[in-house]
C-alpha cells in the first residue's frame, strides 16, 4: 500500500470518527433536550469543526512519525550497514507527490465538493418545507463530513482502480 493511501485511510478513519462522535452527541439526550436553541447547535458544530481539525493535525503528525520509524526500522532489519542519510532520502521518496496524486486528489474533491452541494440544495429544500434552521445547520454538518468521507473512499478507489 502507498504512503498516499495509507494517508487517506488514517484521514477517513478519523473523519468517521469525528461523525460518529458529533452524531452521538447531537442525536443523544444533549442535542434531542436543545432542539430549538440555535446558539447551542451553532456553538456544538464549530466546537466539532474544531475538534476535527485538531485531531487530524495531532493524527496526521502521529502517522507521519510512525511512518518513517517504521520505515527506518524495516531498512535497518534488512540491511545493518545502510546510513542514515540513505534512510532519510528512502522516506522522502516515498512521501514525495507525484502528478497522478494530484489528479486522484482533483479528481476526488470535485465527488466530495458534489455532495456538500448536494446536502446543502437538501437543507434549502427542507427549510423551504417547513424545517427548523438548526435541521439546515445539521444537514449542512453532515453533508460536509459526508463529502469528506466519500472523497477519501473516492481517493482509495482511484489508487486502487487507477485514473483515466
Amino acid at each position: 500500500m502507498s504512503y498516499q493511501e495509507k494517508k487517506t485511510i488514517v484521514s477517513l478513519i478519523t473523519g468517521v470518527l469525528i461523525l460518529v462522535a458529533y452524531c452521538i452527541y447531537a442525536f443523544g439526550k444533549a442535542g434531542m433536550e436543545q432542539l430549538d436553541n440555535l446558539q447551542f447547535w451553532a456553538k456544538t458544530i464549530l466546537a466539532f469543526i474544531g475538534i476535527g481539525i485538531v485531531a487530524l493535525i495531532i493524527i496526521m503528525i502521529v502517522f507521519h512519525i510512525l511512518l518513517a520509524v517504521s520505515k527506518a526500522v524495516q531498512q535497518k532489519l534488512s540491511d545493518e550497514t545502510i546510513d542514515d542519510k540513505e534512510i532519510e532520502k528512502s522516506i522522502e521518496r516515498e512521501m514525495v507527490e507525484d502528478e497522478m496524486d494530484k489528479l486522484i486528489e482533483l479528481k476526488a474533491s470535485r465527488i466530495g465538493y458534489s455532495a456538500i452541494g448536494v446536502g446543502f440544495i437538501a437543507g434549502l429544500i427542507a427549510v423551504a418545507f417547513g424545517a427548523s434552521a438548526v435541521a439546515l445547520l445539521n444537514i449542512l454538518f453532515l453533508s460536509g463530513s459526508v463529502g469528506s468521507i466519500v472523497e477519501g473512499f473516492v481517493q482509495i478507489g482511484y489508487y486502487r482502480r487507477g485514473v483515466r
